[in-house]
């Protein structure tokens, strides 16, 4: 049982952020593997949710031998630009009617078209067929998420984009994760969200004070149900900061078992979390003292000592950061 199936237990079937993987698997035609799935019986791409502690590319492996019985050598992360998957167009209700707002990444890969003949699905039931489609010859697709995967690959091919699908709005903003929490205790909960870097002419970045730990942090925090990390990376940058940015810029994502987080309440967290450079930032400063009671910009060479930032997820993003250049905001 997935660790999102486990939570359904305590949450019911109102709607979940869901983290999981896409792979985009061509042979050498350019064609493109398809499954058909058995809990809806529509045609789809590979893959499925991270499973705590996991990062995209182990996933997608996993997934791909799970749904097909194949292995990929050269399978690979799409860039951040094409391969990030979130937002309220991505809402999806299941046959048995468990809704989720997936977020994640998309990978790609190649094999041979003969491998198909020795492809062996386990015994899951998740794949009824698999096929090659040309990606001008796509069957019916269900769900958002599978027509923009193949609008990616379309893309490259000067095809036109296959049209979403009507989807609900999302919820008004609230408190899930902490309602969540109220359900599960402190067992380890995946949590998708977004940091951003934010630097200054003179090319240092801003950090904040967290008022709980007194240690130093990046502007950011988790995804509403519905939110891309694009609109999470604007929205927690707003709120903490009172700062807006008019580019968000993608470095790279963060996700994999280095990652866990635990609190000084003993809740542990497994951190899904995009990292974003901020473009052309305005605004007046103001920060939120019930969170942070402090705030610094610090040069590439003199950040605070490792054992001062936040958890291992901000110090490789504030490292991160450092490595890819500070850019101007």
């Amino acid at each position: 049982m997935s660790s999102l199936s486990e939570l359904r237990a305590v949450w019911g079937q109102r709607a979940l952020p869901a983290v999981g993987v896409s792979v985009l698997l061509q042979d050498g035609a350019g064609r493109v593997l398809l499954q058909r799935r058995g809990d809806d019986g529509g045609w789809g791409v590979i893959g499925g949710g991270l499973e705590p502690g996991e990062d995209f590319l182990s996933a997608a492996h996993r997934e791909l031998l799970e749904e097909t019985g194949l292995r990929c050598p050269n399978l690979r992360l799409l860039p951040l630009d094409t391969g990030l998957v979130g937002g309220p167009e991505f809402w999806h209700r299941y046959p048995n009617g468990d809704e989720v707002y997936l977020v994640g990444l998309r990978t790609e890969g190649t094999v041979p078209a003969a491998a198909l003949d020795s492809a062996c699905p386990d015994d899951s039931g998740e794949t009824l067929e698999l096929r090659w489609f040309a990606l001008d010859g796509l069957p019916p697709l269900s769900s958002n998420i599978n027509r923009e995967s193949m609008n990616v690959l379309r893309a490259r091919r000067g095809l036109p984009p296959l049209p979403r699908l009507d989807v609900p709005p999302p919820p008004p903003p609230g408190h899930w994760l902490r309602e969540l929490r109220a359900l599960v205790g402190s067992r380890p909960l995946m949590t998708p969200g977004a940091n951003v870097a934010v630097t200054n002419e003179r090319g240092e970045v801003l950090l904040l004070k967290h008022a709980g730990t007194g240690r130093w942090t990046l502007p950011g925090g988790s995804l509403e149900p519905g939110e891309s990390f694009a609109e999470c990376a604007a929205r927690e940058l707003r709120e903490k900061t009172g700062l807006r940015a008019a580019s968000l810029i993608p470095l790279e994502m963060f996700a994999g078992a280095e990652y866990r987080f635990t609190y000084l309440n003993g809740d542990v967290i497994d951190n899904i979390s995009v990292l974003f450079r901020a473009g052309d930032v305005s605004g007046e400063f103001a920060l939120d003292l019930t969170e942070r009671h402090g705030a610094a910009w610090f040069a590439p060479d003199a950040l605070p000592p490792v054992g001062e930032l936040s958890g291992p997820l901000i110090r490789a993003q504030v490292e991160g950061w450092r490595r890819l250049g500070p850019g101007a905001s």
